[in-house]
């Protein structure tokens, strides 16, 4: 059982059987997206840890993976028609706000750099409660009230569907149809009547 739940959080296991394309897509967004994550974990600490400063060259590429990946998935949305009948307009607002978020991230690496050393500053404050002036970058504060947005709505929308994998019964249950069968505790409760 946690062996199937692993092979379902790491490789998407279900997702390439339904649908190579899809898994290709939303693999490589999900592996850039950690990337990225992990990059700016350097933001947040003092000194920065040793995997953090191994990862920094690779999540800088992989701003340029994640939006491929959402340009990807959001080609899906819009060219099959099967998928493009079931979306909702939140589907393309959540898209169009990730990629917003990778292009700004990506804007102000490679156009109009930000002044990273005052940010690391303004976040290490807000962490020890000790209130910095934050850069007054366009750009980056284009990016962090996207940032603030994607928190904002992250619990209430399908984004949530992450932790929601770990609270699957199909996931969690034990994979053996044919050798016991299954009944919820109240189900077993009027099984007995």
């Amino acid at each position: 059982m946690a062996l199937r739940l692993t092979r379902e959080v790491v490789f998407f296991e279900s997702l390439f059987k339904a649908s190579k394309w899809t898994w290709a897509f939303g693999w490589l967004f999900h592996a850039a997206l950690l990337l990225v994550l992990l990059r700016h974990l350097r933001y947040f600490q003092q000194p920065v840890w040793t995997p953090v400063q191994w990862v920094q060259a690779f999540g800088t590429y992989a701003g340029f993976a994640m939006v491929a990946g959402l340009a990807g998935l959001w080609a899906r949305r819009v060219l099959v028609d099967r998928v493009r009948y079931i979306s909702t307009p939140s589907d393309h607002l959540h898209l169009a706000l990730l990629a917003a978020i990778g292009l700004s991230g990506l804007g102000m690496r490679f156009v109009a750099h930000a002044d990273i050393v005052a940010l690391k500053v303004f976040m290490l404050g807000l962490l020890r409660f000790d209130l910095q002036p934050l850069p007054a970058d366009p750009l980056l504060l284009v990016h962090l009230a996207l940032v603030a947005a994607l928190m904002a709505v992250f619990p209430i929308s399908k984004l949530l569907h992450a932790p929601g994998l770990f609270f699957s019964p199909t996931r969690n249950q034990a994979d053996t149809p044919r050798e016991a069968r299954h009944l919820a505790a109240w189900a077993a409760a009027l099984d007995k009547r």
